[in-house]
């Protein structure tokens, strides 16, 4: 690859989440660092094996170093968030994804807990699989009692990791799985049901192939207690899957992850079975492994209404050598996650800008046609990485756990090669749709401070529109408005199909989708998730996770519009004098609220130092209910007015928050209502994006660092204008 120094331009949001998350910062917090002094720092870092444990410097080092500049610089492969913001630092940590152990005892859980808090402090993300636990009320020799459980375990996790911010920067994400099989299955399918619980969490459930038959054939299945392997019960299979369904369809949980189907693919049997996924359910990994990942950009490589596959093919290679270098010089956050990465030496190369290309193309991403070039391009990226991994083996040798008796394969220096991960943040800066989904939106609405709206138009939209002749500051008003650009009379049909979005295509193309890019080109797994519109049935939800078994997908997530934007009102367990009831009014829910609420007061200051007073009060489910403002005793005229404007505007705000109004939309207005120094609506939209910046999850459409709207995506709840995401 020769030398190439154009300028990268970068778009605003770009620079807006390279500034807020990526670029070293000074001691005032400042950065110090612009797009290419950080992919200096990055490429430098790797190729030089700043860091960690590295092999030795080759020879045409300073080739590397540029080839590795000229890789990210220029947004044609971007590694994940831990490289490209550790890399070349005293960190150092550069994976983004683990598996831990958990054994069965107490020095097992709490080592477990323990080397989490490490993975976590450094910028990782853990997944866990909780089946070998003993089930509750299971006997314990060593104390004469009971055990307490899997799920009572997993909230000691999540516990410990909400205390802990990764790297620094933000909470850990972590993936909670149970087998199918374990006798506490229906506690584990039905744990969040309530959304306020295990909120750090992403739970999936391990499907078994003899599950699925059973399932099929209408029979049950045997439930096996982990600390004897005796089968101790049976359960109704297809009543077992329908409470999956119903979950699934209430608000996205448990996700599914098919574990026969990934231990057929593992490629190190002799080192064990696959028990769990990282947080996103992308990579299938053996206790103790990691995996550094990094993503190539579509994008880049469509050249006149074709792709570019030999310039796709250079990229590729270089970015495997990238990839197993970060190996080299990671630091690991404990030993024994060195000593079995270093065993597997596993690398996940992934895409980003599917969709870009697609469209650059005139090709529908639901179309079969769409689904070929994908299935073609994604084999294609697998080939060369595998090429280029087995050179690398006769340069430096196989990964150690190679054994061509048991690996029936050609030795090559990684034991896996391609994943398809979540690109949130990255696939901002790179200015393109994330991992292998179709973009959420083509034409976006942003609330600016002063009330006014912005029209947000994807490059490619705008650039199809302005050359056919129908783009018009009104047609993309309207786009914004309807969420889609299927139905407007002025856009041609063609592009009606080239520009569907996450909520246009139909979920069946969403799985097939992921079910020909598994089945061609992908060692581990694939993060994706299966859009359903808010109208969705259960019965649909239950044909996508069929489907999904069917075209041997690995895991897999669905998510209903909307069903996660307000809190299920479940009265269950709570004493009658204090359940709050639910009337209806002219075909509107209103929460009636009992005598007694719990609440918290928030003091303020105004212009002249005076103490103003914010009440909040709160539900049985510590969701706001209602709010009250007090200002000091005072006979000032301006105040008396002042006060009565602050009740008027509480009142209010409380009657919404009664009808379950979505806290977007409350907040929203009063942002557009606020102005001054120490305003009402100021203050309150202030307290509920701090809620929302909790575990307040009546709120989650909303981001909680700048108040955009959160989608879910990925598998992840994620905001496109910040770069925020709950899980990465």
């Amino acid at each position: 690859m020769t030398p190439d120094h154009t300028k990268q331009e970068l778009t605003p949001t770009a620079e807006t989440v390279l500034n807020r998350r990526y670029y070293l910062k000074d001691d005032d917090g400042q950065p110090v660092e612009t797009w290419e002094t950080l992919c200096h720092r990055v490429a430098d870092g790797v190729a030089l094996g700043v860091g960690g444990s590295g092999v030795g410097q080759e020879a045409n080092i300073a080739d590397l170093q540029e080839d590795f500049f000229r890789l990210i610089y220029h947004l044609d492969f971007l590694p994940n968030s831990p490289c490209l913001m550790n890399a070349g630092t005293d960190l150092g940590q550069l994976s983004a994804c683990f598996v831990l152990p958990i054994e069965d005892s107490m020095d097992g859980i709490f080592t477990a807990i323990r080397n989490g808090a490490l993975v976590h402090k450094t910028g990782g993300g853990t997944g866990y699989s909780f089946s070998r636990l003993r089930s509750k009320n299971a006997a314990v020799r060593s104390t004469q009692g009971v055990a307490s459980g899997p799920l009572s375990f997993a909230a000691v996790f999540d516990v410990a990791t909400e205390t802990i911010k990764q790297g620094g920067k933000r909470r850990g994400a972590n993936m909670g799985v149970l087998r199918i099989d374990h006798p506490d299955i229906m506690d584990f399918i039905c744990a969040k049901e309530d959304q306020n619980k295990f909120n750090n969490f992403n739970f999936s459930v391990a499907i078994t192939d003899a599950f699925m038959t059973a399932v099929e054939e209408g029979t049950e299945y045997e439930l096996i207690e982990p600390a004897t392997s005796a089968v101790i019960a049976s359960l109704d299979a297809r009543s077992v899957f329908d409470k999956i369904i119903d979950l699934a369809w209430h608000n996205g949980e448990p996700g599914v992850l098919f574990i026969d189907a990934a231990n057929r693919a593992n490629m190190t049997p002799q080192l064990g079975d696959f028990e769990a996924t990282n947080p996103c359910g992308e990579q299938w990994l053996l206790p103790y492994e990691s995996c550094n990942l990094g993503s190539i950009n579509l994008a880049n490589f469509v050249q006149d209404g074709q792709v570019d596959y030999e310039r796709l093919g250079q990229v590729t290679r270089t970015a495997t050598v990238f990839l197993d270098k970060v190996i080299d010089c990671n630091r690991f956050p404990i030993p024994e996650i060195e000593k079995m990465t270093l065993k597997t030496r596993k690398i996940g190369l992934g895409i980003m800008g599917l969709h870009d290309m697609l469209i650059q193309m005139a090709i529908p991403y639901g179309s079969e046609e769409g689904r070929t070039v994908a299935s073609e391009v994604m084999q294609f990226i697998r080939d060369a990485a595998e090429e280029r991994s087995m050179l690398l083996a006769q340069e430096k040798g196989t990964f150690p756990a190679y054994d061509p008796a048991i690996n029936q394969y050609s030795p090559r220096r990684n034991a896996a090669l391609t994943s398809i991960q979540p690109t949130g943040t990255v696939s901002m800066i790179a200015d393109c749709a994330s991992g292998c989904e179709p973009y959420f939106s083509i034409v976006m609405v942003k609330h600016v401070m002063d009330g006014d709206r912005l029209i947000m138009v994807n490059k490619y939209f705008e650039q199809v529109a302005r050359r056919e002749g129908f783009f018009s500051e009104q047609l993309m008003s309207k786009v914004a408005d309807s969420g889609t650009v299927i139905g407007h009379e002025e856009i041609p049909a063609q592009w009606q199909e080239v520009f569907r979005t996450a909520q246009d295509v139909r979920p069946e193309d969403h799985i097939r989708m992921q079910g020909v890019l598994q089945q061609s080109g992908v060692d581990s797994s694939i993060s994706k998730t299966i859009n359903l519109p808010n109208s969705a049935t259960r019965e649909e939800v239950k044909l996508c996770y069929l489907l999904g078994y069917q075209l041997e997908c690995k895991g897999l997530t669905v998510y209903r519009d909307g069903s996660r934007d307000s809190q299920v009102l479940n009265a269950g367990g709570v004493p009658a004098s204090q359940q709050t009831a639910v009337v209806s009014c002219d075909g509107m829910v209103k929460k009636n609220l009992p005598d007694t609420l719990n609440a918290k007061r928030y003091r303020l200051k105004d212009h002249e130092q005076k103490s103003v007073y914010i009440i909040v009060c709160f539900d049985e489910n510590e969701k706001p209910m209602e709010v009250f403002a007090k200002f000091p005793f005072d006979n000032r005229i301006d105040l008396k007015d002042k006060s009565t404007m602050w009740t008027t505007t509480c009142r209010l705000v409380s009657l919404a928050l009664r009808f379950n109004i979505p806290a977007s939309e409350i907040i929203k207005q009063l942002d557009r209502s606020s102005g001054h120094m120490l305003d009402l609506p100021a203050q309150l939209s202030k307290l509920f994006k701090s809620f929302m910046a909790g575990t307040q999850h009546g709120f989650a459409s909303v981001c909680p660092e700048c108040s955009g709207q959160l989608i879910f995506e990925e598998g992840c709840e994620t905001c496109h204008q910040c770069g925020y995401s709950k899980c990465s």
